[in-house]
């Protein structure tokens, strides 16, 4: 849902991309966060959002060493890794492959 602190274009984007998510067969609660997610990653690229460090985990897919090192913090965050703040990334990628 938009918030407030979005602009009309952002509020524009965001029912866009939701009403196009819909017509392809999205749940109207997959669609939203689709849109909402799109939308505030855009706001957080141009500098419009207080925090502009990624919130994400990045592709699962993807090897651990093509993340950005505050995808992999974020990891060790939600599995309950200390001390994850003050290692480098090759620290960090080794902690998580433990």
């Amino acid at each position: 849902m938009p918030r407030r602190t979005w602009s009309d274009k952002d509020e524009r984007k965001y029912e866009a991309i939701k009403d196009s998510s819909r017509k392809r067969g999205m749940s109207k609660d997959r669609a939203e966060e689709i849109a909402a997610r799109t939308v505030n990653k855009q706001r957080r690229e141009e500098g419009r959002t207080p925090n502009v460090r990624t919130m994400g985990t990045g592709n699962p897919n993807r090897p651990y060493q093509d993340r950005s090192r505050d995808e992999l913090e974020n990891i060790a965050r939600e599995r309950g890794l200390s001390g994850y703040s003050r290692m480098k990334k090759d620290e960090l990628i080794r902690a998580l492959r433990r």
